[in-house]
Order: C-alpha cells, then sequence, then structure tokens
C-alpha cells in the first residue's frame, strides 16, 4: 500500500515510484499532482514518435526552408 504524503500529493503510488528513481521530493510532487499523471505513459506507451520512428517515415529534422 503507498504511503500517505498528505495533502499536498494527490498520487502517492506514482510519487513513490518516482521517489525511488531518483526524483528529487517537489518534481515527483508536481508530476504525481499533475491533471494527467495516471494517464501519462511512461517507455511502453503508445504514441509519440521518437526520432527512431522518423527515420522509419522518411521524416528529417529541422526547420523548413523557404
Amino acid at each position: 500500500m503507498a504511503e500517505d504524503h498528505g495533502p499536498s500529493v494527490k498520487n502517492d503510488k506514482q510519487y513513490e515510484g518516482l521517489r525511488k528513481k531518483g526524483m528529487s521530493k517537489g518534481r515527483a510532487a508536481k508530476i504525481a499532482n499533475s491533471p494527467g499523471a495516471s494517464k501519462r505513459g511512461g517507455e511502453n506507451s503508445e504514441g509519440g514518435g521518437g526520432k527512431s520512428q522518423k527515420q522509419e517515415a522518411g521524416r528529417k529534422g529541422g526547420k523548413k526552408s523557404s
């Protein structure tokens, strides 16, 4: 069971996980309290579109030339 971190932390379970990964108390609390905290994914989330996905699609980075 997640420890109760008081009224300042809304998602105690996520807060504890972030703290175990070495994140500061303030930053972990800010993320755990964000509106979409439980919906946000990590490494296994779908979507996003990293560099490798863009390369596979044949897109290049940089600014649009005029």
